[in-house]
């Protein structure tokens, strides 16, 4: 079945799962309506908004495992779409609700992480008030590789120093590989510093 006749059977069968209190299923839906915007129509905007929604019939049903799940989804294509105070509120947040919990503690450094390098596309000093923060929230993180690179690329971006700023990152890659978005932000970050707007767009 081709993307849209689905999405209109999709949005038919969301709607008229509400009235009878089954959010969880609308919630699904959403999920499956925002795969298809982001994967065969390329529509990111509408992918987020179906997240969004999904996330709140979560919460709604108290299932806030799956919310998260949702929103950092939403977190992700916000931040690439620049919509930084967006996806830092939403790191912020999930971090919060995860850095108590036994189970989920670990993940919670990823979070503030990703929510900081946000903060430092922004501004630098917001991104070093940032990680003040988040080490007194959550002193498990001040320990972290994610921490130690940040504070290194702070150190890097106020000496605007490329060379120093592309060490670090290399240093951090090569024990725990970056993914696609961390890469971009790292990039954003990167040219930023002077004389390197107009680099091959490289981290190594």
């Amino acid at each position: 079945m081709t993307p849209l006749p689905a999405l209109w059977m999709l949005e038919m069968l969301t709607k008229r799962q509400i009235p009878k209190g089954r959010f969880t299923i609308a919630a699904k839906h959403h999920i499956t309506i925002a795969e298809i915007y982001e994967t065969e129509l390329v529509d990111i905007e509408k992918a987020i908004a179906h997240y969004e929604q999904s996330a709140d019939y979560y919460k709604g049903e108290e299932s806030n495992s799956s919310a998260n799940k949702c929103l950092l989804k939403v977190a992700a294509y916000a931040a690439q779409l620049e919509q930084y105070q967006k996806a830092i509120e939403i790191y912020e947040q999930v971090g919060a609700n995860t850095m108590d919990n036994p189970l989920l503690k670990y993940s919670a450094k990823d979070y503030f992480f990703k929510a900081a390098l946000c903060h430092f596309i922004v501004d630098e000093l917001n991104a070093k008030l940032a990680l003040e923060k988040y080490e007194e929230m959550f002193p498990a993180f001040t320990d972290s590789r994610e921490c130690k690179l940040l504070k290194k690329l702070l150190e890097a971006h106020e000496e605007q120093n490329s060379e120093a700023y592309t060490e670090a990152v290399k240093e951090f890659d090569s024990i725990s590989r970056l993914d696609q978005w961390l890469t971009t932000m790292l990039l954003r970050i990167k040219k930023s510093i002077q004389g390197d707007g107009e680099g091959d767009g490289d981290l190594k």
